[in-house]
């Protein structure tokens, strides 16, 4: 008999065998693979994945009877040859090629097609005869192609492209598939406790509804009766209206202040509930919100529904760990009804290779996503990701909400000669789910945008505080805000805060609690903030006025929504003033966006009319052009005379989201941080649990900077997991006010003293 799983120490008997968790994995991944109609192609991926371990010097190596021969023999390429010599042409042999690809990247992950390491040099390999019995106990009858149409884009050029994400969603049915059916044989092994499965959304969605309901009838009886809040609940009326039309591209252009969060997540029960879709995802651009959030999801559904996924401590590129561990690990695969993730979590696993970052795809299939500040992604990778956005809506039965204030201009020209977005989405207007964006637009006009005439010093800005007792001041660097708030704090003004990515989440979530009650109208209070644009995206707090350094257009509209929120100052009064620094350099890309916004600004009387907005985003585009898929990520895959190539693992290497990388520092100063660094060390907390549980007292600080402090002995690093875990270990560098100050890493450090 051969084998898939043993344990070492226990008879055979009692291992895993070969066939048995083939048999498993292919049936897990049809059923996987059944929302996007790969079925066949998954099992198939299944049944061969672990072809190789039927060679008899694997099941020697299984046995221990090849000391020092390290991994044992390659047990990947067996497969993924075998099913290309199935299906050596026709229509089925692209398909076949796409499950060569998921078979042989199972364990290493998704390889290029060509090149060193590709998937043609590793078919080359020499590879020691099978046992006959593996075709006894498998069967060779075996059909691919795809149960259901496959609509290819209207260029013909994206059709590589296409079959990439197609491969791409096998590869994660059968990883997940792969992972689920081993974790399920260790606990059963083991005789440990299985983890709670997740609730299916259809059968939950009743219920998730009624606790929606009831949660907005309360905010209806709580909410002052005036325009804004009588609005605000006609927007959600009018957005759950339309959850009935067919799953597909979506569009929310309310401005800010209209209650988008909700209004989207209405809207997603209800369309989801209808056309029986699978789950809701929500994608965040920013860290700094995606807890807010993901509490506010949990307050409306329960706590036992929401997953939330972002930890910036990834505890895969650790060390080696237990079974259990990995066990426990493998659970990543956004199983939940709900999911709250980020943007960069979203994106970058769309085009990733790893298998631990891939096996949660599939789950994106028959789901509603919702991008919240959809206009941030990135311009770099905006083409590509407009294209997997496009192919998930396409042809796997997902529904994508594009949901801002400032909606991009993505949508593909219908007419000659109007400017467009190139492969854009085809978007009619009834997708809009808001009523009529121009008419919101005027009822929510909230603030007097002005631009200040002259460059503003820093004693500039300080002085027309000085006038306020509340007010608010955006730049857009964190050196910026932390240079003004001490220059602040130095000419005495009362109430000042300095909020930026500085201060850890748990920090940053109190300072905003103490901003909002001496903002509260019962009993007002000075406050004066200085802060970083994280301040712009979803942070709900209602200052009488607000200074924002020059940037994008879309930007400033943020800014804007933090002015008046509430519509309880007359419009003339709630003044937004743009204005040029004096004392900081503008950061090139944004000095690029506020040239785009120069350009155009002269043709509209009214900056935040969609129209205006829409302008924008077209002169921002036609000014990056190719720039917009700056990597060529798009043309890196290829067809020719039906011989695939296609540059999985390099496009992976090079996609990312946030270009500055950035690493982790935990900072200890609270309790729960403490606890979970001890219980780390001690051996008593998972590393994956204990990077969730210090996500809210973390900075991320600039790499060369983390250097810096690394070098001079400021970090200290917990036992047993490399430089996976970097912990602050000079606390002078850090309050909570100014947060953590990096730039003094060249002080030398001995045993948290400063030498």
């Amino acid at each position: 008999m051969f084998f898939a799983h043993s344990l070492p120490g226990e008879p055979e008997e009692r291992w895993q065998p070969l066939a048995e968790h083939l048999l498993q994995v292919s049936r897990l991944a049809a059923k996987f693979a059944r929302p996007f109609g790969a079925s066949r192609a998954a099992a198939l991926a299944g049944l061969l994945h672990d072809l190789g371990k039927y060679n008899p010097q694997f099941l020697a190596y299984i046995r221990g009877d090849r000391p020092g021969q390290g991994k044992g023999p390659d047990h990947s390429i067996a497969g993924a040859r075998e099913i290309l010599t199935a299906f050596p042409s026709g229509s089925d042999r692209l398909i076949a090629q796409l499950v060569a690809h998921a078979i042989a990247g199972h364990h290493a992950g998704l390889a290029d097609g060509e090149g060193v390491g590709g998937l043609a040099e590793r078919l080359k390999k020499e590879l020691d005869p099978l046992d006959p019995a593996w075709q006894e106990e498998l069967g060779t009858a075996w059909t691919l192609g795809l149960e259901q149409a496959f609509c290819p884009h209207r260029e013909r050029a994206r059709l590589p492209f296409q079959l990439s994400v197609l491969g791409r969603m096998i590869f994660s049915c059968l990883v997940d598939a792969d992972f689920l059916d081993t974790e399920a044989f260790f606990k059963t092994a083991a005789d440990l406790t299985p983890d709670r499965d997740w609730p299916r959304l259809a059968e939950i969605n009743p219920h998730l509804t009624a606790q929606f309901d009831a949660h907005m009838a309360r905010k209806q009886v709580d909410a002052r009766p005036n325009e804004l809040n009588g609005l605000r609940a006609d927007i959600l009326t009018h957005v759950r209206a339309k959850a009935s039309l067919p799953p597909g591209l979506f569009t929310l252009n309310v401005p800010t202040g209209g209650g988008k969060t909700l209004a989207s997540l209405g809207f997603a029960l209800n369309h989801a509930r209808i056309h029986g879709l699978s789950r809701i995802i929500y994608a965040i651009p920013f860290t700094s919100v995606i807890e807010q959030t993901a509490s506010i999801f949990r307050e409306v559904l329960g706590e036992d529904v929401v997953l939330e996924h972002h930890s910036a401590i990834d505890a895969e590129d650790g060390k080696e760990r237990s079974s259990r561990d990995k066990m426990r690990l493998a659970m990543e695969n956004w199983a939940a009804p709900v999911v709250v993730t980020t943007n960069v979590q979203l994106f970058e696993s769309l085009f990733a290779a790893r298998p631990s970052r891939c096996r949660k795809l599939h789950n994106l299939a028959g789901a509603v996503i919702v991008l919240d500040e959809a206009q941030t992604i990135p311009l770099h990778v905006l083409r590509p990701c407009v294209a997997m956005l496009d192919e998930l809506a396409r042809n796997y039965g997902a529904t994508i909400v594009l949901c801002t204030a400032t909606q991009p201009a993505l949508g593909a020209s219908s007419r000659p000669g109007v400017r467009g977005f190139d492969g854009g989405f085809e978007l009619s207007p009834e997708r809009e789910l808001a009523p009529d964006p121009e008419g919101l637009h005027r009822r929510l006009t909230r603030v007097t945008l002005q631009r200040a005439s002259d460059a503003m010093s820093d004693a500039d800005l300080i002085g027309e505080l000085a006038g306020h007792e509340q007010g608010l001041v955006i730049v857009n660097s964190r050196s910026h805000a932390l240079s003004l708030y001490r220059e602040a704090m130095a000419a005495g003004l009362a109430g000042l805060v300095h909020l930026s990515t500085r201060q850890t989440a748990s920090d940053r979530q109190a300072l905003l609690a103490e901003v909002r009650l001496r903002l509260a109208p019962q009993d007002p209070r000075p406050c004066r903030l200085i802060a970083t644009s994280l301040v712009e995206a979803g942070v709900d707090i209602d200052f009488p006025r607000v200074w924002r350094a020059e940037a994008g257009l879309d930007q400033i509209v943020q800014a804007a929504g933090r002015c008046n929120r509430e519509g309880r100052r007359p419009v003339a009064d709630s003044i937004v003033t743009v204005f040029r620094p004096a004392d900081a350099s503008t950061p090139r890309e944004i000095a690029g966006f506020a040239s785009a916004l120069a350009a155009m600004a002269g043709g509209h009387d009214d900056l935040f009319s969609p129209a205006a907005i829409a302008a924008y985003f077209e002169e921002v585009y036609w000014r990056k052009g190719e720039a917009l898929d700056r990597d060529k990520v798009l043309s890196r895959f290829r067809e020719s005379a039906g011989t695939l190539d296609l540059a999985y693992r390099s496009v992976a290497e090079s996609f990312r989201l946030i270009e500055e990388r950035m690493a982790p520092v935990i900072v200890p100063r609270e309790e729960e941080a403490k606890a979970a660094l001890a219980a780390l060390a001690a051996e008593r907390m998972p590393p994956g649990a204990a990077a969730r549980a210090l996500q809210r007292h973390l900075v991320q600080v600039p790499r060369p900077d983390c250097d810096r402090l690394k070098t001079n002995g400021h970090l200290s690093f917990v036992e047993g997991f490399g430089d996976q875990f970097a912990v602050l270990a000079t606390p002078q560098f850090y309050t909570r006010e100014t947060g953590l100050e990096w730039e003094r890493g060249d002080e030398l450090s001995l045993d948290g003293y400063i030498l």
